[in-house]
């Protein structure tokens, strides 16, 4: 009753009432015209995506699971090169080696610890060294007090000469020792053997003088020499003393103990070997038809083998001579700082193939790829609008993210970007959710 008299008491309700109905029905319209016009420009951005290569569908949607975009396959040019393994390498590396024999008394660490130059890292048994060098330092000694000898009796042969004393001693003396001296070298007294001068024993005393003070200075050079020796002796111990110590050339690491405190060793058996890793290189086994595609300070793609990263490497060394078995040219490549992994590790560089040609070819994300058993696939978008499993053959990688195709696929195929694991030939993606 009481709605029955609100009806008849406001008449002019019942024209606002139809009035907002016909609102809502023509919002209702406009909101389906909306939609179609929205999957008409859909459609049409489906067909300039052929030739864009750029990402047209929604990302689809079923039971709650993204399923990937669809994309379309696009051409790139590529050149081809040939995939190389090579091992990563320290930049300087020794292997410090035993130089005299004798027993490891003491190691400065284990593998991974650092080292600054100059220290001490291995150390051998040094006792009968030590002993050799005492008895050089002994006879240096000696030889000295022999070579202070020599020349004092020089000296005095030189100053008080052996000969004119005993030629005095054995005539009789006028005026003292100069007057005698005087007539013997002024040719008083002298007999006819010595024509005109004393003599000594037939000879003349001062040609005896001369004979005896040569060879006073003959003992003086052979103490010398002598002293020269016993020096050299001295420095050659300290030369294999030096060698009892392994010391590290350079900053490093140990990078691995061959020898323990405890072990005997002998002249060039190995101790440790010793690197330094801030800096590393990538050794490759180039074959020589491809050398020529390199030159020094040339930067060309690798990938590390520790989670498949992506580096540009630097062209550091081309060696000059080939293998002559392998017919391969070792060429060491500049790996950046910080690079994950270390030395060993197994890495691939790209080397460009000069005698191929650069070619156009279908470019796909790795993403979209699916293994059934050994054989790469792929999921195409056929006619139907269905998923459709095709097997492929894959080229070389261009990057971190997309590989080329030698077979399977072509150029403005739809694809399925990042294929879920559920899905199958004969999906159909639904696009309305």
């Amino acid at each position: 009753m009481r709605n029955n008299q609100w009806f008849t008491t406001r008449p002019a309700d019942s024209a606002y009432l139809l009035s907002r109905l016909l609102l809502a029905v023509s919002l209702i319209i406009s909101f389906q015209l909306q939609a179609e016009k929205a999957y008409y420009r859909t459609d049409n951005s489906n067909q300039s995506a052929h030739t864009s290569g750029k990402v047209f569908y929604p990302t689809v949607q079923r039971g709650g699971k993204q399923h990937g975009s669809i994309i379309t396959v696009t051409n790139a040019k590529t050149g081809a090169h040939v995939v190389l393994g090579g091992t990563v390498k320290p930049y300087r590396e020794v292997t410090l080696t035993a130089q005299t024999p004798g027993r490891v008394e003491f190691i400065a660490g284990s593998e991974g610890e650092w080292f600054d130059e100059g220290q001490i890292l291995v150390a051998i048994d040094d006792d009968d060294v030590l002993a050799q060098r005492q008895q050089a330092m002994a006879d240096l000694y000696g030889r000295s007090s022999t070579l202070q000898d020599a020349r004092a009796q020089y000296s005095r042969e030189f100053w008080a000469p052996q000969a004119l004393q005993q030629q005095q001693q054995q005539t009789a003396p006028s005026m003292g020792y100069f007057p005698s001296m005087f007539e013997k070298f002024m040719g008083f007294g002298g007999g006819p053997s010595s024509g005109g001068y004393p003599s000594y024993n037939g000879l003349n005393p001062w040609v005896v003088r001369d004979v005896d003070l040569y060879s006073q200075g003959t003992h003086v050079d052979q103490a010398q020499s002598g002293i020269h020796g016993a020096r050299s002796r001295i420095d050659e111990i300290d030369a294999r003393l030096r060698d009892t110590r392994a010391i590290s050339p350079f900053e490093g690491v140990i990078v691995k103990k061959v020898a323990e405190v405890g072990d005997t060793v002998q002249p060039g058996q190995a101790l440790l070997q010793f690197a330094d890793i801030r800096f590393l290189q990538l050794k490759v086994d180039v074959p020589a038809r491809l050398v020529s595609a390199l030159s020094e300070d040339m930067v060309v793609p690798a990938k590390l083998d520790v989670g498949d990263t992506y580096i540009d490497v630097r062209v550091a060394q081309i060696f000059p001579v080939a293998d002559s078995q392998r017919h391969t040219v070792v060429v060491k490549f500049d790996l950046p700082e910080g690079v994950p992994g270390g030395p060993g590790m197994y890495a691939e560089v790209m080397i460009p193939d000069v005698n191929t040609p650069i070619a156009d070819m279908p470019i796909i994300p790795s993403s979209a790829i699916v293994r059934r058993g050994s054989l790469p696939a792929v999921f195409v978008l056929n006619h139907e609008g269905r998923a459709e499993m095709r097997l492929v053959r894959l080229g070389d990688e261009v990057d971190n993210e997309n590989v080329a195709v030698l077979s399977g696929i072509s150029p403005g195929e739809q694809i399925f970007a990042s294929p879920s694991p559920g899905i199958r030939s004969g999906w159909t993606p639904d696009f309305s959710k």
